[in-house]
């Protein structure tokens, strides 16, 4: 209990800002109209290749006897793959339905 409140106390500006953080994204994110939703959603998620990037980059400074660092790493660049992934399957269907279609 000594180290919790050790270190809350050695962080507690990192706290209110976290705090703020999530106060602010949840108001951001509520208002935002539901038909704007998901490209918004779509577009921040073909945007998080940026994940993918950093850890290549943190398992490439790894030490390789680092295990729990290098399973974190190999595990980010699966999901931030698959996010990304997602993010442009979810705008391509969204073009197609704006797609005009040939009339037989």
């Amino acid at each position: 209990m000594e180290q919790f409140l050790a270190f809350s106390t050695e962080n507690i500006t990192f706290i209110y800002l976290l705090i703020l953080m999530i106060i602010l994204g949840f108001q951001v994110i509520s208002n935002v109209p539901a038909v704007l939703h998901t490209p918004l959603m779509s577009g921040a998620n073909a945007i998080h290749g940026v994940v993918v990037i950093g850890a290549i980059i943190v398992m490439g400074q790894a030490k390789s006897d680092d295990y729990a660092v290098l399973t974190l790493g190999f595990l980010s660049v699966i999901l931030g793959t698959l996010n990304v992934v997602g993010g442009f399957v979810v705008t391509d269907r969204m073009l197609e339905m704006f797609k005009k279609r040939k009339k037989n």
